[in-house]
């Protein structure tokens, strides 16, 4: 009897990724650190790293489809014309953070992107100015080598917060950037970390 061939052997992931949720490994795999230049999918990071502020990130992953829904799909010029009724509706549903701040912020947040688009002609050429328009390659290798801010965030977060952005604090920031790679934060020995380089 012939033996079983060993199964391959599995690819190697960030520090991060909680192996046992399956929502993070896709999360990781398929979207981290990839280059976003899509306004209406950065203004979708840009509400749920907000919302996220003080929670983890996996608490907002569970949730993101319930605010795909009540957010009109991230359409910025949408959640830019709620009003209160809009508000206490939301406020009102389970599958969403019901905190009355970040529920406010989300929607001043989508009339201030707005403004944005105004000025620069999208949000994508603004943002991206805060890397100069190119990824930056960390080259991280454990846990504790992730930073929490960096001065391209602590830049991006004093000219948001200028602009009259809410939750925007710098830790935010540097999320936003890892998650829509701004810069590539995946650690040296994990395959997606030259997958992505290779597609710039």
């Amino acid at each position: 009897m012939k033996p079983k061939p060993e199964p391959p052997p599995l690819p190697c992931r960030c520090p991060w990724v909680d192996l046992t949720k399956s929502e993070y490994i896709d999360y990781h795999d398929k979207e981290w650190g990839v280059p976003v230049h899509d306004d209406r999918t950065l203004f979708e990071f840009l509400t749920l790293e907000s919302a996220q502020a003080g929670l983890s990130w996996y608490t907002v992953l569970k949730k993101r489809e319930n605010y795909r829904e009540a957010f009109k799909n991230f359409d910025p010029e949408k959640v830019a014309l709620f009003d209160e009724r809009h508000v206490e509706t939301l406020l009102q549903n389970p599958g969403i953070i019901r905190n009355r701040l970040k529920v406010n912020a989300a929607i001043r947040n989508a009339q201030l992107f707005l403004a944005i688009q105004e000025e620069f002609g999208t949000f994508d050429a603004y943002i991206w100015q805060f890397v100069d328009g190119t990824p930056i390659v960390n080259d991280l290798r454990k846990m504790t080598d992730y930073p929490a801010t960096t001065p391209e965030s602590d830049t991006m977060s004093k000219d948001l917060k200028q602009r009259g952005f809410k939750f925007v604090g710098s830790t935010i920031c540097y999320a936003h950037m890892q998650a829509t790679g701004m810069v590539n934060d995946h650690t040296v020995d994990c395959y997606r970390r030259q997958e992505i380089v290779d597609d710039y």
